[in-house]
Order: C-alpha cells, then sequence, then structure tokens
C-alpha cells in the first residue's frame, strides 16, 4: 500500500503519517519547502525504528497543479504503485485572529487575500490533488481518498470564515466525489478529530493545558483501518475520530461504519 499525505509533517498528518507506516504502508508526506526540517524529523523518527525504506518528503504545495501532478508522479515512481490520498494539508485560523478564546473577525473584516489562500489550500488544494491520483486509481481498480474535514459545529460558527466554508465544501466534495467514483474500486470519506485538536490550529495563547485538547493520535486507527482492504466498499462516509469504535466493527457491517457524509 502506498498513500500520499498532504501537510503530514505536523500535527494530525504527522500522527497519521507514523501509524500508516507502522503498519507497513509507505508513505509519501508531500508538503511545503518551509516545511523541510520538520520533514526531516520525521525522515530521522522513521529511521530509528527501522522503517526509512517506508517514508518520503516529496516538496509540493498543493495549490499549485503542477506540484500536484509531480508530488503523484513522483510517488508512484518511488515506489512503483500507489494507491491513496490523504487530503490533510490546510490553513486554520490562527493567523485570522482569535480562535477558541475571545472575539474573532466577522466574515467581512476577513482580507480577501486571507479568504482566498485558505480555501485554495483547504479546498482547491483537496481537489486538485485527487483530480491528478484518481485517473491512477481508477485504472487499477482500487484506491482510497480521505478528506480531513471538521465538526458541524465549526462549519457554523460565528466568526470562523473562511476556515468553516472551506471544509463544509471539503465535505459536500467527498459526497459528490464517492458518487462520482462509485463502481470503480476508488473509495473517498470524510475523517476528523471530533474537536479542538492539540495542533499549532490552536494557539498557545490559548490553550495552556494541552491535555484537555483531542491529541493527534486519535486520527491512527481510523486512517490505518481506511487505507486498509478491511474497508474494501465503504464510501461517503464521515468518521469521526475520537468515537472510534473497534469493537462496533467486530459487531456490525463495515459499511455502518461512521454516518453518511454531508447534511
Amino acid at each position: 500500500m502506498v498513500v500520499i499525505v498532504t501537510g503530514g509533517t505536523r500535527g494530525l498528518g504527522r500522527a497519521m503519517t507514523l501509524a500508516l507506516i507502522r503498519n507497513g504502508v509507505r508513505v509519501a508526506v508531500a508538503d511545503l519547502p518551509v516545511s523541510a526540517s520538520e520533514a526531516r524529523e520525521l525522515l530521522n523518527q522513521a529511521a530509528t525504528e527501522g522503517l526509512q525504506g517506508r517514508l518520503i518528503y516529496v516538496e509540493c504545495d498543493v495549490t499549485q497543479w503542477q506540484d500536484c501532478v509531480n508530488a503523484v508522479n513522483t510517488t508512484a515512481g518511488k515506489f512503483g504503485a500507489i494507491h491513496g490520498l490523504v487530503n490533510n494539508a490546510g490553513i486554520g485560523m490562527q493567523n485570522i485572529g482569535n480562535v477558541l478564546v475571545g472575539s474573532r473577525k466577522r466574515f467581512y473584516e476577513v482580507e480577501a487575500d486571507t479568504w482566498r489562500k485558505a480555501i485554495d489550500a483547504n479546498f482547491n488544494g483537496a481537489f486538485m490533488m485527487a483530480k491528478a491520483i484518481a485517473p491512477k486509481l481508477i485504472e487499477q481498480g482500487f484506491g482510497r481518498i480521505v478528506n480531513i474535514v471538521t465538526s458541524f459545529y465549526t462549519m457554523m460558527m460565528d466568526g470562523f470564515s473562511p476556515y468553516g466554508p472551506s471544509k463544509a465544501a471539503l465535505e459536500s466534495a467527498t459526497v459528490i466525489w464517492a458518487k462520482d467514483l462509485a463502481g470503480t474500486g476508488v473509495t473517498v470519506n470524510a475523517l476528523l478529530p471530533g474537536g479542538p485538536a492539540n495542533t499549532r490550529m490552536i494557539p498557545q495563547a490559548e490553550v495552556t493545558d494541552r491535555a484537555t485538547l483531542i491529541q493527534p493520535e486519535v486520527m491512527t486507527a481510523p486512517i490505518v483501518w481506511l487505507m486498509s482492504s478491511h474497508s474494501d466498499g465503504v464510501s461517503g462516509r464521515r468518521i469521526v475520530a475520537k468515537e472510534w469504535d473497534t469493537e462496533r466493527l467486530q459487531r456490525e457491517p463495515p459499511e455502518n461504519v461512521g454516518s453518511p457524509a454531508g447534511w
């Protein structure tokens, strides 16, 4: 199994990347050049665990179409195959104003370029990565696309533009893409932590006790399952990581995991 994880050098992406390589998956972390130092640290971590052959770093700005194409081709060329994509790269609210504590900007107070950049990274980038990889997955009759979304209340929270709208758009895309790919062997699902997570998107100054936040490792069990053959046929679903129930999977059919994506 070969998977691309965008924005995989930090936070949720890093946790998912480590979980995947520890479970036998080969991963290409696609991230910006400014994340090179975090990428080196991640590669070193893999090496200390004897897993260096399962991980590569690919410079990629998901808002640039050619970068997306190059990331897919480089990954397939390096590992000889490609099977999945985790659309995790994104821009949060931390550079726009207060996130959890204090007042937030109203939508009309957000700079137009700030809005455009967030939509470009959080939504357009996911589309371009999916567009770049989909033909290869369809051709081989197997593939996985997982979009990292957010809680419904975050999508509709006052002052949470443009992050909320961008993630709502990505969840809508999850449903449509799953329908577009029905019958091809390629599945599309949405995954989210289930609340504020201990990542750089929540400023340290706002939450000093990071133990009160959801830890990135909550994403590990569901992403490993979604990228495995155990999730065959499961598509168009919304999975809340903090509610992951391994025992439920033993009692119920896999297609009952989570809930239908969308509204």
